[in-house]
């Protein structure tokens, strides 16, 4: 019988996909200490787009529903929400209440505030918005937002120094709130160069770069694209194998005309180990990121990468070890890719390298130790607390 002294967590997130915070959070459910902690996780929905569903039953996650709860901004379903996470809050008493995402981290931190169960507050920054995503109007609402729910927060926990970094350097918080605690990653299987090359219907014997993620402005597959074409006149027979679909894949696919026989576009697959496998290695072109797992996976797959020098992902690829670092510049990033394809020597020392790297500093299981020892940190005080409370007739709160 599990313990009434357990650490009551309270996850909330604002929606469940196959990105990052859902990643990060299927790890954690799947092996947190049910002795030691109550946790529960809140969300508004699962998202059933093509590609992005979460298999909630093959993943054994339990989710309670918030109604009203997304990431647009719709002040009725806000306050809706707003009103459920409270009234969950006050029938659960979580001694911390754990956010990820920006609208869960607004409504989840006022929430608890609101609520009056005396919950230490944590927040998550997988990435941040202050790069590529608002005109500058906008940008400063998210700023000053930001700073407002960073001064009601007990810890604001960041996926790598350099987020931590441009946060407070956007005045988001104190240095003391902070806490970074890296992406926990775990890849299946990786099968054989020949049977993903197979599988994904590629050539056995030319190069193969591949690029996986969301086709959005921000991951800039423009720039990816016109990186392929400086690549391929140096390369004619290489081949570009973009994994992943967003709102600008029929962009992509008018831009790739010309080059078109070069490129293949396998829309969302659940078997990114297959389409690392088949790679003789990654690029990534974003504006901005913030410690993106496509990245690590790639590394534990021993593939080695090309990326933009943006958010954290130094803290991943370990230039000129573990892969290449660009400046945001089709040009730059064009002459890294083809040093390594025209170097498989190179580019396997570095895919090796990358494997044993982000295999060890990106383990599941480093992340749930780190996040228990937060747990035990802001909710024991709070348990026990309440505990003494209780057995005293207080309230607790």
């Amino acid at each position: 019988m599990k313990s009434d002294n357990r650490i009551r967590v309270m996850e909330i997130v604002a929606r469940l996909n196959v990105g990052g915070p859902a990643t990060q959070i299927t790890g954690l459910s799947e092996r947190l200490n049910p002795d030691a902690f109550d946790h529960r996780l809140y969300t508004g929905h699962v998202d059933a787009g093509e590609g992005d569903h979460l298999d909630l039953k093959a993943s054994g996650l339990r989710v309670r529903r918030v109604p009203g709860l997304g990431r647009s901004v719709r002040p009725t379903d806000d306050c809706r929400a707003l009103i459920q996470l409270m009234a969950a809050m006050r029938e659960f008493r979580p001694h911390v209440v754990h956010t990820r995402t920006a609208k869960a981290g607004a409504l989840g931190r006022v929430a608890s505030r609101l609520s009056g169960v005396g919950s230490a507050r944590v927040h998550v920054f997988h990435g941040h918005l202050l790069n590529g995503y608002f005109s500058r109007s906008k940008r400063s609402l998210y700023v000053g937002s930001e700073r407002f729910l960073a001064s009601m927060s007990d810890r604001l926990v960041s996926v790598g120094s350099r987020v931590r970094d441009e946060l407070l350097a956007a005045g988001i918080g104190r240095p003391e709130q902070y806490v970074v605690i890296a992406p926990g990653v775990q890849l299946g299987p990786v099968p054989d160069r020949g049977a993903a090359r197979l599988a994904l219907g590629l050539p056995p014997d030319v190069p193969v770069v591949a690029f996986v993620g969301r086709l959005t402005k921000v991951k800039r597959p423009d720039r990816f694209v016109a990186a392929a074409s400086a690549v391929l006149r140096r390369i004619p027979d290489c081949r570009f194998v973009v994994c992943g679909g967003g709102d600008l894949l029929e962009q992509v696919e008018r831009s790739i005309d010309p080059v078109r026989p070069a490129f293949h576009l396998l829309g969302w697959r659940k078997d990114v180990e297959t389409v690392y496998a088949a790679a003789d290695m990654v690029l990534l072109t974003s504006d901005n990121e913030g410690m993106p797992l496509t990245l690590i996976e790639a590394g534990m797959a021993g593939t080695p990468a090309v990326s933009t020098r943006v958010g954290s992902v130094a803290e991943i690829v370990r230039h000129g070890e573990t892969g290449l670092l660009a400046a945001a510049d089709a040009d730059e990033l064009a002459e890294h890719t083809v040093r390594l394809l025209s170097d498989p020597a190179l580019a396997r020392r570095m895919g090796e390298a990358a494997r044993k790297w982000t295999s060890t500093a990106f383990a599941v299981e480093r992340l749930v130790a780190d996040t228990e020892a937060l747990y035990r940190l802001l909710g024991g005080e709070r348990r026990d607390r309440s505990v003494t409370a209780g057995a005293t007739g207080g309230t607790g709160r």
